[in-house]
This record gives C-alpha cells, structure tokens and sequence, in this order.
C-alpha cells in the first residue's frame, strides 16, 4: 500500500494523505494522535471527496475523542464481541440465532487469530486492509471475506455508540472490499420440468409432502425455510393469499431473513387445492400446526432430507440433478416476469430487500414491441413494413407462449 503525503500541517491537526488502492485509484486517509495514540481513517476516494470535504471529515473525527476508559480496562475483539451478543439488537428484540451463530464463527475463526489481544481502540484502517489480504490470502470467497469484515464493522458501530465510545472511529469505512463476480446466470426449471419433477416425488410417507412443497415454492416464490416455518393459520383461504411470518434457519424459527421478507403472497387456485388436500391429509390440522410438518410428529421437516428427496425426484424424472431447492424460487421469478408482473409488485412479492435483487428476472419479461421498433428503423422509406407475427400465423414467441402459474 503506497501513501503520498500532501502538504504538511500544523502541529496537533494531524494529516491528510493519498492512498494509493489496488485498482490505481486513490483515496484520502487521515492521520492524527488522540491520547498518544497514532489513528488512521479511509475517508473516501480522491475525486468523489474533494480536499476540503477531506479536511472537514478529518475536523470532525478529531473533535469526537474516545471518552477515557477505566485504568488498565483494554477491550479486545474477543470481549467486544461478547458484549455485542449479550446487548439486545435494535428494538430490544434479541439477536436472531443465525445472527449469534455468524458473529460467533466469524469472531472465533477470523478475528481473533488476526488480532489476538490487541486493543480494540486500537485497530486502524491499515490493519483492516491487511485482514482483508489474509482473509483472500487464505483463498476465501469474497462473499465470505465481506461478511467478515462486515461483522467487524458491525462490533466497531456498537462500540462507538455514545453510551459506550470504546472507539473513536470505524476503520472499516471506506475499506477496500473484494467484488463479488457477477453471476447473471439464473437456474429455474420450466413449467413442464415443474409438472414432471412433481409426478417423480418419491414414493413412501413423504410423498404427498413433496409434490405440495414443490409446486407451492414454485408458484409462490417462497424459500425453503419459510415454506418449513408455514403455519396452517398463515393460510389466508378467504383473502387467497399466503401470510410470510416466520423463517426456519439451523434448526430454529425466527423472524423472516430482513423486514420486506414478512409478506403476503397471492394463493392461486391450485396452490389452495393442493394445500386444502394436504390439511384433508393431516394429523395436525391447528392453526398452530405445521403446513409441512413431518407426518407422524408434526415437527418440522429436515431441510437436509428436503434435498436429498428433491435430487433422487430430479434424477428419477431425468431432470438435471444439480438443481437445488432455491431454483423454484427462481422458476416462480422467472415465470412471473415473464408474464408482464412489474419488477416492484415483484419484489413484494418475493421478499426481496433490494430491487436490484428483483431486476435480475427483468431479462425474462415481455418486450412484444421492441423487435417492431427496431424492425421500423431499419426498414427504407415508402416500404411497407412487415405484418406483426401474430399476423402472420407464426407461432407464438416465448413471451407470449410462456404460461403463467
């Protein structure tokens, strides 16, 4: 990492310097002392923060000084990711379990080999870049290598909180994360591919489970742990719809995976028929009953045996076996744009967080103009243009032919 200092300050205001990052652009770093302790912050690249937008950033971390700590009193990473994990979240609704899992891995696994004892106030911006090198050093992915940091960044805003200020700054912003490839690539199975997986469910006491599980995620769009967390009161018949309120993740039920992930999804008719003779079927017809529930205990059913019938079903119907359960949620996105849903109905729909995460299933939908207006740019003056195809006798196009579920 090459820095080029810009001119020098006065004494005590600390320091403004450039940053040379991987990809040939740059970025400012501050530099200052605070309790005769040397401190770094990444504020943002050169051209997208101008010098004196730098200058007032640097100002202002050096007016917030980290409130004095009890004498001897040195947190570590390990400490203040316990503090972290016992301090309710936002709300005062405690920590889901994936999340105490995942700050617990990543805490044991990455952070603490990197920092060891090191005090907590401590860590720079300069330390964030090298645990950044380690970790892909190491040949993780760099979904992985940003979940890590992410975590840290997270425990560094809980310790900079006012109530506690065991930091002064958070080293992580602006840190230099891996991308993450672009896989535009889609995996979903078509309708008939849906009808044939679904006359393969393999046969013994799961049989009737899995034909409702694999056309319901197909034609609702929901994930397997919600599908597995579904209740037989989540099942609006007069309304049609299917209420989202719970996930199902390692073994435990908690809230959905963010807050638009709570949802109520349009029931079709054959979703209703098949859920109607699925509850005919069943030993647990409560409102508090599992819709999917195993058939002899009513718990709910292991994802892991999900899958492991769902690859036999595939292989039996000689089907590609590397689908994978989410693929059905994606024949639900795929299906549905292409019958002209809007991408934000969609996104409602889906649960998804972000539209951009909806906007992958855009390629799918309907565009009946756009070849005749391309058709009408090119075509020279006084000719008459060609008749639409559906004029002509063609067979219809994919858009057109697609069936809705």
């Amino acid at each position: 990492m090459q820095e080029n200092p810009t001119r020098r300050r006065s004494y005590g205001t600390g320091s403004l310097e450039r940053r040379q990052n991987a990809d040939g652009s740059e970025s400012w770093v501050a530099v200052w002392r605070e309790h005769g302790r040397k401190r770094k912050a990444t504020l943002g690249r050169v051209g997208e923060l101008s010098e004196k937008q730098a200058n007032q950033k640097l100002a202002e971390l050096r007016g917030t000084p980290a409130a004095p700590r009890a004498t001897g009193e040195q947190l570590t990473v390990a400490e203040v990711s316990r503090r972290y994990l016992l301090a309710p979240a936002r709300g005062g609704k405690p920590r889901k379990p994936s999340t105490v899992e995942n700050v617990e891995s990543e805490t044991r696994t990455h952070l603490v080999p990197f920092f060891g004892e090191r005090p907590f106030d401590g860590i720079d911006a300069d330390e964030v870049a090298d645990l950044i090198a380690t970790l892909a050093g190491k040949g993780l992915a760099p979904k992985t290598v940003r979940n890590v940091i992410g975590t840290l960044s997270a425990l560094m805003n809980f310790a900079r909180a006012p109530r506690r200020r065991w930091a002064t700054i958070n080293p992580c912003d602006g840190a230099e994360l891996p991308p993450i490839p672009e896989d535009d690539e889609i995996r979903y199975l078509t309708i008939p591919e849906i009808r044939t997986l679904i006359a393969h469910a393999r046969r013994g006491m799961y049989q009737e489970i899995d034909r409702a599980l694999y056309l319901v995620a197909a034609m609702t769009g929901l994930r397997l742990g919600e599908l597995v967390a579904l209740r037989w009161r989540d099942v609006d018949w007069v309304a049609g719809v299917i209420r989202v309120r719970r996930n199902y993740v390692r073994g435990r039920e908690g809230t959905p995976k963010s807050r638009r992930s709570s949802r109520a999804v349009p029931m079709a008719d054959e979703v209703g028929g098949v859920l109607d003779l699925l509850f005919r079927a069943s030993r647990f017809q409560g409102d508090d009953d599992r819709v999917f529930a195993h058939p002899a205990t009513g718990r709910p059913i292991p994802k892991a045996n999900v899958t492991r019938r769902l690859h036999k079903a595939l292989e039996d119907a000689g089907l590609d076996r590397t689908h994978v359960f989410h693929d059905l949620r994606h024949t639900f996105g795929t299906t549905m744009a292409a019958a002209g849903v809007p991408m934000r109905t969609l996104q409602e729909w889906m649960g998804h967080r972000n539209i951009s995460t909806t906007e992958r299933y855009a390629d799918y939908a309907p565009r009946a103009t756009e070849g005749e207006l391309i058709s009408a740019a090119f075509t020279p003056p006084n000719t008459a243009p060609a008749a639409p195809r559906g004029q002509r006798g063609d067979n219809l196009s994919r858009s057109q032919s697609t069936p809705a579920t």
